[in-house]
């Protein structure tokens, strides 16, 4: 059977049989993510930064208003990879540290193909450039099986890692080839390479077959490293402070749409106890800091958004681009890492969302998610530029693709069921909702989403809160002593997958205490033993 015939009888969407007619019958795919970017940083959700290229794809594709993620990064790219929660592949917690307990193991299990994996199945030629963040730390450089040519895709540029510098990060790869940081040039910026091979790979790509391209930009994860010239340009945004760039994000979610305009924004105490400081208690130091960070910051992101628009380039110079779908999204929300003007710079991305990377409320789980198509006379019946408000999970990457590329799920015994939803529909008519549950656990903070109602607790020490996200977004309003019921109901239904998905036994210590208690406890972190 043709693959034209057989995406046509096995999709039935129009997203997908909006590509009957091309070459191959099925679509290329760039799959693009971003690192630690809150909910209001990209221009067509919010804010003043300015990201002309994603805001472009976004304006004749579709957007997504309550799409999650898990929180942190390797969870997130767990999930992203495999299509499944991050505790049945091994990735419950961080590559720094290997477990040896089934959902702990630092890095993603070889019993569940990838999605590099699945789409090779299909006929496609793979491709990566930018963070992994899927094997295993103590295991760089050895033959564990955990890279990503080793995992799928035909080519691979970037760093293993989670974190490091932008001028030398490490560890490099090309494929399977080690870079030594100081064979890198004087001007190497690592959000420019991974868009300069993420082009080259297209431009060396083999038309005769369609292309899956995953491109992980590190941006704007921390360090805030830019070039000065770009950080100038950014810094005439944010004199303003924070408190007035808060608000002004808000009325203009409010005007493209996200939150109706009789919605207040809310203004968040400090998670830990404490009073949020107004932008005038700050000290003139203070204040200075936090307006070079933010343009800093900024500037990280517009050159990513730069990179974008190389990669649309690169596609539209091959001829591929009017049969190419893209999906942009974020691995967690903003982080308040490293201290109070951080945590103020959280504040301000994640507009209007509560809390940051590493929990479970909205600040920490909700991403921007666009999908959008190379041709926009793809985009059927008039949905260019709407919003989905498909309650959406990153799991849900990985069937859409599928559905998309007109590919089955490789059969296994008892691993052929996905818990993600297909988002063809949603994104064929943004009005199509599907009732569901999602659920969410990190470091011991859970959440369980059920329908409108969302259980979430900081950790296991802390009280469940119970919150109707259909009235209360914002997650204002505990209604726990009011429904108790209900509140029991989804306790009972978060123990139930957490015991189904080895999440448990919860574990919760700070992050060097933990590393070497399961260090001390097993020497071994090569990684090898991980199937």
């Amino acid at each position: 059977m043709n693959h034209t015939l057989l995406t046509s009888i096995m999709i039935g969407s129009a997203v997908a049989s909006a590509y009957a007619n091309e070459p191959t019958g099925r679509p290329n795919i760039v799959l693009i993510m971003c690192d630690d970017m809150g909910f209001s940083d990209l221009g067509c959700y919010g804010s003043e930064i300015k990201t002309p290229n994603i805001d472009r794809l976004a304006h004749h594709g579709v957007r997504f208003s309550r799409f999650t993620n898990t929180g942190r990064s390797c969870p997130s790219r767990a999930a992203l990879m495999t299509g499944r929660y991050q505790h049945e592949v091994g990735m419950g917690w961080m590559t720094a540290v290997d477990e040896h307990r089934p959902g702990y193991r630092g890095q993603i299990s070889k019993e569940y193909p990838t999605i590099a994996e699945v789409m090779k199945t299909g006929g496609y030629s793979t491709y990566m450039s930018g963070k992994w963040h899927l094997t295993l730390d103590g295991s760089y450089g050895k033959p564990n099986g955990s890279m990503p040519t080793q995992r799928g895709f035909d080519r691979y540029y970037g760093c293993l890692s989670g974190g490091g510098s932008y001028y030398r990060p490490k560890p490099l790869y090309n494929d399977m080839t080690p870079i030594p940081a100081e064979s890198l040039p004087d001007d190497y910026y690592y959000t420019t390479a991974i868009t300069d091979s993420a082009a080259m790979f297209i431009d060396r790509h083999d038309t005769r077959k369609p292309m899956f391209m995953y491109v992980a930009y590190y941006a704007p994860h921390l360090p805030l490293h830019a070039p000065e010239e770009r950080i100038a340009l950014c810094r005439r945004y944010y004199s303003e402070g924070y408190d007035t760039l808060r608000q002004k994000r808000f009325e203009k979610q409010k005007q493209i749409g996200l939150f109706p305009y009789d919605t207040e924004l809310p203004v968040y105490d400090y998670e830990f106890g404490g009073e949020r400081p107004a932008w005038n208690d700050l000290t003139e130091k203070q204040k200075q800091q936090w307006v070079n960070d933010m343009a800093t910051y900024a500037a990280m992101i517009e050159i990513m958004d730069d990179g974008v628009g190389k990669i649309i380039d690169a596609l539209r110079n091959k001829g591929m681009l009017d049969n190419t779908v893209f999906f942009f999204l974020n691995d967690n929300g903003s982080t308040s890492e490293t201290g109070l003007i951080k945590q103020l710079m959280a504040d301000l991305s994640n507009t209007p969302y509560r809390s940051y990377k590493q929990w479970c409320l909205n600040g920490g789980i909700f991403s921007p998610m666009i999908a959008a198509f190379g041709d926009p006379d793809k985009n059927l019946d008039g949905q260019q530029g709407k919003w989905s408000a498909q309650r959406a999970h990153i799991t849900d990457i990985m069937p859409t693709c599928m559905e998309l590329a007109g590919i089955n799920y490789p059969k296994q015994s008892d691993h052929s069921v996905l818990p993600g939803l297909s988002l063809a529909n949603a994104i064929a008519d943004v009005d199509a909702e599907t009732p569901r549950t999602m659920y969410y656990e990190h470091q011991t903070s859970c959440a369980i989403i059920d329908g409108d109602l969302k259980l979430v607790r900081y950790d296991e020490a802390s009280p469940w809160l119970l919150f109707d996200l259909s009235t209360d977004p914002f997650e204002q309003n505990d209604l726990q002593n009011k429904y108790p019921s209900k509140a029991e109901y989804l306790e009972q239904k978060w123990n139930k997958w957490a015991k189904s998905h080895k999440v448990l036994p919860l574990f919760n210590l700070p992050w060097g205490e933990r590393i070497k208690y399961y260090t001390d406890k097993n020497p071994d972190q090569s990684g090898t033993s991980n199937e």
